[in-house]
């Protein structure tokens, strides 16, 4: 039992399951503004389990295809795909448990969630390849993101409306902007074992600039969101609080880069469940 337990907790440490905060949020956002409400406790629990499903298929990939790159990494050496605590072949089962979870989870929300989950995994899985030969790395990642709206959208009504695109295309940037900025601890490990990131290729100012456009872009595309679906007083709160959050964030990195895990974690996170919640109040007056 206990060593049953040591494994879970190592699995858990493997994928960072608290970071499903970012996600989360809004896959729930638009399933509450497509059902104009609450959607049903079906379709959440559904949702909950396509979200984790898909987020430990995509950790799950990218830490088993690094574990020679984060052996190296004085930062990420002592994680679990590592260090010996999980194997390469448990990760690996782990990794396709969880993808034909997702595609399974998905036939029983509707054909177009199911039809849609294969590219989707397409997707998620890409990035743990694309960094070793674009820096549109950080772009892809933010796609992944991106996609959780579309799919939340998609579950409620099997359709796509321009309003969700909008909403996904704002998580993307912003995730990416993020990223980019999390990014920054690695640039000197990154130059050395000739990794394409932004930042081991152009520096820091010119990631510190190309993050923050990228975060003017995500408030934009959050605003035609709003605008876009006729939302009311609340749901601009939302987008003009993650602005100002995400100036936070800005000012905490560009005066000290150990703060970026401050920045990446607890900013973002606040941003993601706040937004939620200020969608619900705009919702619950329709």
């Amino acid at each position: 039992m206990n060593n049953f337990i040591s494994k879970l907790k190592s699995f858990n440490e493997l994928i960072m399951f608290q970071h499903s905060i970012f996600s989360l949020p809004f896959i729930f956002i638009a399933m509450v503004v497509s059902a104009k409400g609450w959607f049903g406790w079906k379709l959440f629990f559904l949702g909950l389990l396509a979200a984790i499903t898909a987020r430990n298929f995509a950790m799950g990939l990218n830490r088993y295809a690094d574990i020679d790159i984060d052996a190296q990494n004085p930062r990420t050496k002592n994680r679990p795909s590592v260090d010996g605590r999980l194997s390469k072949s448990s990760i690996f089962i782990f990794t396709a448990i969880n993808a034909v979870g997702f595609v399974i989870v998905a036939f029983f929300v509707n054909s177009l969630a199911f039809w849609m989950s294969f590219p989707i995994l397409f997707v998620l899985g890409s990035y743990s390849y694309f960094k070793r030969f674009s820096e549109l790395a950080h772009l892809v990642l933010g796609l992944s993101l991106g996609l959780a709206p579309i799919a939340g959208v998609v579950a409620v009504e099997a359709d796509i409306p321009m309003w969700s695109i909008f909403l996904g295309i704002g998580v993307t940037f912003w995730v990416a902007g993020f990223d980019l900025l999390y990014s920054l601890q690695d640039i000197e490990f990154d130059k050395e074992r000739g990794l394409f990131s932004i930042p081991s290729r152009y520096g820091a100012k010119v990631t510190l600039l190309i993050a923050m456009l990228f975060h003017i872009m995500a408030v934009l595309f959050w605003t035609l969101f709003v605008y876009s679906d006729d939302l009311g007083v609340f749901a601009y709160s939302a987008v003009i609080f993650s602005a100002l959050m995400l100036a936070y964030e800005h000012r905490i990195v560009h005066k000290d880069f150990t703060k970026i895990d401050r920045a990446f974690f607890t900013v973002n996170g606040y941003l993601g469940i706040i937004f939620l919640i200020l969608i619900i109040i705009d919702r619950s007056f329709v």
